[in-house]
């Protein structure tokens, strides 16, 4: 096996002989903070329905808001009589949802723009105009409630000089943590998909680097024209399987392209454990790395760009999120794959509900020390959040 293949599927040193350190499956009894410790990183006694213990001062990274012009985006996954819900909840970013987030222990949550946001308003003048009014009506949000929200922004990439520019103003003047995009945009018209690895946006990511801006890659749909695999079976659409997906190889596409060669400082945030690429990454590395058996990336036009072997940029320029997949067996193997470091907690809200997310979080058969890591510190690192704590 090629040297560079076999270094890269060893195993993250941070998983390597970790122990079991938690004594008893709801954490360790005597890890209680004194009441003097800051109150919002302690866990303490939750008497619910579980009895378990609940972890203070989480951080979420995926947590939806919509505005008037996105909401019927929504829509289309909803029966009608849950619809109604849905909608006041992706509205809300105020009192409601903090209500929510206190009693789960959640302290701090990054917003974003409902999918598929801008990526679909397939005509760039309407996308810009709608991603200055979707990030204004944001940064309004967290300025009224500056130590409880941040923001992600939504960025109008049918127009690649303008998504900079948008970049730039959401970065410098407004000061959010980073950008979210929807997976493809369509451009000009509405049967057209273009990716992040095309050609067009080797400005942007440049400016990204240089901004040093995470960017977080958010699911979509699949075109219809591009679905015949799920015709006639629409509940593989959306979070069920096509969602995955879609995501997942857009992010195995970067890689392919050698974006993370010309630009490695890049950090790509990846929901759902990595859309299943975490489960998958063997494989896709044993087969499409330069380095591995590879029969088809040799063909003209169409050669894998990437020096090192896929692995190698999987654990260097992502991050995973636990949203919307609440299950402890998945984090464990994600942590085996690239390192509880690059695992981050969220809740996937409001198409998720906040207290179940946490309520697993809390209760989950990890070590104490690794749920601090994914549950706050990791965060707090990559997005520079430490007045948090103040």
């Amino acid at each position: 096996m090629n040297s560079l293949i076999k270094n890269s599927l060893k195993v993250p040193k941070s998983f390597q002989f970790r122990k079991r350190c938690y004594s008893s499956s709801y954490g360790p009894l005597n890890d209680v903070y004194e009441p003097d410790q800051p109150l919002l990183i302690k866990r303490e006694m939750d008497h619910s329905r579980f009895d378990r213990m609940k972890m203070k001062g989480k951080i979420s990274l995926e947590d939806h808001f919509a505005i008037p012009e996105t909401l019927y985006q929504c829509e289309k996954y909803f029966m009608a009589d849950k619809w109604n819900k849905y909608k006041q909840n992706l509205l809300d970013v105020g009192e409601k949802r903090i209500k929510q987030m206190d009693e789960s222990g959640l302290q701090y949550a990054i917003l974003s723009l409902n999918s598929d946001g801008c990526q679909s308003i397939w005509d760039p003048a309407e996308s810009v105009a709608l991603a200055k009014k979707a990030n204004d009506a944001l940064a309004a949000a967290v300025k009224e409630y500056p130590d409880r929200f941040g923001a992600f922004a939504t960025l109008p990439l049918q127009d690649p000089k303008e998504a900079i520019k948008e970049l730039r103003r959401c970065m410098n003047e407004l000061k959010f943590q980073g950008a979210l995009v929807n997976g493809f945009s369509q451009i000009g018209s509405a049967d057209t998909q273009v990716y992040l690895d095309d050609p067009r946006y080797n400005e942007f990511w440049a400016e990204m680097e240089s901004l040093n801006v995470k960017l977080y890659l958010h699911p979509r749909n699949p075109l219809p024209s591009q679905s015949a695999h799920i015709k006639d079976h629409p509940w593989l659409m959306g979070p069920a399987w096509a969602f995955s997906i879609e995501t997942g190889t857009h992010a195995l596409r970067l890689i392919g392209s050698g974006l993370f060669d010309r630009h490695p400082g890049l950090k790509i945030i990846l929901g759902h454990y990595g859309e299943l690429v975490t489960h998958n990454i063997w494989r896709t590395n044993h087969w499409a790395s330069k380095q591995g058996r590879n029969p088809m990336g040799g063909s003209q036009g169409a050669m894998v760009k990437a020096k090192l072997p896929f692995m190698e940029y999987y654990r260097n320029n992502f991050y995973v999120t636990t949203s919307g997949n609440f299950r402890t067996i998945a984090l464990n193997n994600a942590a085996a794959e690239i390192g509880m470091e690059k695992i981050l907690f969220s809740t996937d809200c409001p198409f998720e509900d906040i207290a179940e997310a946490c309520e697993w979080f809390d209760g989950a058969e990890i070590c104490e020390s690794d749920r601090l890591k994914i549950g706050r510190e990791n965060s707090m690192k990559l997005f520079n959040l430490y007045h948090l704590d103040h």
